[in-house]
């Protein structure tokens, strides 16, 4: 059963620029294993907006609850480069609540957007 949806949109240059305007927000938001992709490279920063925008979409998918942690909510890919969603501690905690088991994950970029669609789902 679908427990919540999710789905967030970001504006690539806008996020881009407050990267650069804003030192060690990267690192805030992002796991090591988001910023480079499985050979080792730094993501684009299209790739960047999209995790961001999954991660905005799993708190919507939640209803936005407060305390979620951004590390705890990780976009990692397989190794088809399929995306996938990590999650642990305060978001693992609050998606036990409402009976969340699974995750579907959609993800894309094309010129100044980014999107991220997200389902939770229970058993």
């Amino acid at each position: 059963m679908i427990v919540g949806i999710g789905i967030d949109v970001v504006n690539v240059p806008r996020f881009a620029a407050t990267l650069h305007r804003t030192p060690g927000l990267i690192e805030r938001l992002f796991s090591l294993r988001e910023r480079t992709t499985e050979d080792g490279r730094p993501r684009t920063e299209a790739s960047l907006a999209a995790r961001f925008a999954a991660k905005e979409a799993v708190a919507k998918a939640l209803g936005a609850p407060h305390g979620m942690t951004w590390h705890h909510c990780e976009v990692v890919g397989d190794s088809a480069g399929r995306p996938w969603l990590k999650i642990t501690g305060s978001v693992l905690e609050l998606a036990t609540e409402q009976g969340v088991v699974t995750w579907h994950l959609s993800l894309t970029h094309d010129g100044d957007v980014a999107i991220a669609y997200v389902i939770a789902e229970s058993g």
